[in-house]
């Protein structure tokens, strides 16, 4: 967008997607465009499809999550927790056609509450940055487990250390973290060839684990045992609770439909293609993972090893089953891994590009190096290389306590509702009049619907989420998500407090000019009701 100067009355209105050079160059953020729009409406769908990856990440939890109901209960807790994440999704697709800036629910959460706009949209930022950066190293340990549990197949001696998962961590986190800082121009074809291993490698593990049990003598499961033996191995005496709670492996495999928002800055047209990317990133993830979760029941014959099993990633020893070989086993870990390495990556794109939006606004600690971006490598380098250093802490921390480490990364989505919540509860409650219509905007009968319905999800589930995930529990199977949510809220508080009158504004609201054009300003939307 262009600064235009206020004495020139012919100007011609112009979009948040225009790029002319002439003045000063704008974008929706209202900061001076510094990234190269490298990405394509391809491109840009593989960041959302490869950063959610749904598939993948469900596999990488399901032990856990069969807990909570066997078979059946994951399936049908990840069809539950799709409906309301298609709620959210399409919320916040409307605020990124909206507001097309890579600060995403930081800034929206800036405009939607209005004169609450500075203290909701920093905390809102700050949640999303915490859930992404908990959310990477995440990923990098089930890449760590996936490795240890490859070696481990072919050395029945192998006992695995935490100082080997440690080890493992780091090169993997650093990996990742330095393709993203250095690989900058290369990450549309990273993000294209993740795409083509997500599509691949699923087509592939279905097909393995839909031919192989009936070649290898042991047969499939039987149907009861997919779609109706539901097992409550919590402890919960309340099979609703159970299924409720459960849905949180599901949250942690969708949950993440602001991901591409955060490249708003480096797409041609984002009011238009970002709603597309978030829509094919929800039908794919969803496709795939339900059809990848019937594949691999059906292939278990042995449910209770996958309890017992030896290695840190239980998915070996149902590769194992579903194949009868070893071998087998490692062709369908490394068909998972490369998918995941592509999510990993994507995953630090998107929680460096967070941190960057806030050090830019001067809401983090050295603004002025963590919101710059380098001339050299012409990304925001610094940010990135933070998300790595904290990547490691939390690598340090799993040395010393593995059940800390997993209080961090396991608030993933708590953090991560706690910001959409931020952004779209005032949007409701306003009734949309601080935000100018992008392309994508609902009607107002479908938007409170659907809003409603996702903010209501939020609200409850966050307190379901933070309850223990089975009883009896101990000092080291208790969910730590609220406290670590709580911890970081309160400090985020203390930095508040400490910034509020030291400079910091914050994203500025895009507002209709008197010419009818858009302009970047602080304040009330300016124009007439958009109901």
């Amino acid at each position: 967008m262009v600064k235009k100067s206020a004495e020139d009355p012919t100007a011609s209105p112009t979009s948040p997607d225009e790029d002319v050079a002439v003045v000063e160059i704008l974008n929706s953020s209202g900061h001076k465009q510094e990234l190269d729009r490298q990405f394509s409406l391809l491109s840009i769908c593989a960041v959302g499809i490869c950063t959610g990856n749904a598939w993948a990440a469900l596999g990488g939890s399901i032990v856990i999550a069969l807990y909570n109901g066997g078979p059946p209960g994951v399936i049908f807790e990840f069809i539950a927790v799709s409906f309301f994440y298609w709620m959210v999704a399409s919320c916040i697709a409307e605020l990124a056609s909206a507001i097309p800036s890579s600060a995403g629910v930081y800034h929206w959460a800036s405009v939607t509450a209005g004169k609450y706009g500075r203290p909701v949209g920093f905390f809102a930022g700050w949640w999303n940055f915490f859930g992404w950066v908990f959310g990477a190293a995440s990923m990098s340990s089930i890449l760590t487990n996936q490795v240890i549990s490859m070696y481990g197949l072919f050395h029945p001696a192998y006992v695995w250390k935490q100082w080997h998962v440690f080890i493992a961590y780091l090169i993997i986190t650093w990996l990742c973290c330095l393709t993203v800082m250095f690989g900058h121009r290369a990450l549309p074809s990273i993000s294209n060839f993740g795409l083509f291993f997500i599509i691949a490698g699923v087509l592939v593990t279905i097909l393995v684990c839909a031919i192989m049990p009936s070649r290898s003598g042991r047969g499939h499961a039987p149907n009861h045992f997919v779609w109706k033996d539901w097992k409550n191995q919590t402890g919960w005496g309340s099979d609703p609770f159970v299924f409720c709670a459960g849905m949180l492996n599901g949250a942690f495999a969708v949950g993440t439909p602001d991901c591409v928002s955060h490249l708003a800055e480096e797409l041609p047209r984002p009011s238009v293609n970002i709603p597309k990317a978030i829509a094919a990133q929800m039908v794919v993830g969803f496709v795939t993972a339900v059809f990848y979760l019937t594949a691999i029941f059906y292939s278990v014959n042995d449910i209770s090893s996958l309890f017992s099993n030896p290695w840190p990633f239980p998915l070996a020893e149902l590769y194992r089953q579903s194949t009868n070989s070893r071998g087998g086993s490692l062709g369908l870990l490394i068909v998972i891994f490369l998918p995941t390495a592509c999510t990993n990556i994507g995953a630090y794109i998107t929680a460096g590009r967070m941190l960057w939006t806030l050090g830019r606004d001067g809401a983090t600690p050295f603004s002025s190096w963590t919101g710059r971006i380098s001339p050299t490598h012409n990304n925001p380098f610094n940010a990135s290389l933070a998300c790595g250093v904290i990547s490691t802490i939390l690598g340090c921390i799993y040395v010393g306590s593995t059940t800390a480490f997993n209080a961090f990364v396991g608030s993933y989505v708590v953090l991560s509702s706690s910001s959409y919540l931020a952004a779209i509860l005032p949007h409701i409650l306003s009734r949309r009049r601080h935000v100018v219509r992008g392309p994508y905007w609902m009607p107002p009968s479908t938007f409170y619907t659907v809003s409603v319905i996702g903010c209501a999800y939020m609200a409850c589930f966050m307190v379901i989420y933070c309850f223990p995930y089975g009883v009896p529990f101990s000092a080291k199977s208790m969910n730590y998500s609220c406290l670590i949510s709580g911890g970081l809220t309160v400090l985020v508080g203390g930095w508040w407090g400490w910034v509020r009158n030291r400079g910091y504004e914050g994203p500025q609201a895009l507002m209709m000019d008197g010419r009818g054009g858009r302009s970047v300003g602080g304040g009330e939307r300016m124009g007439s009701d958009m109901e």
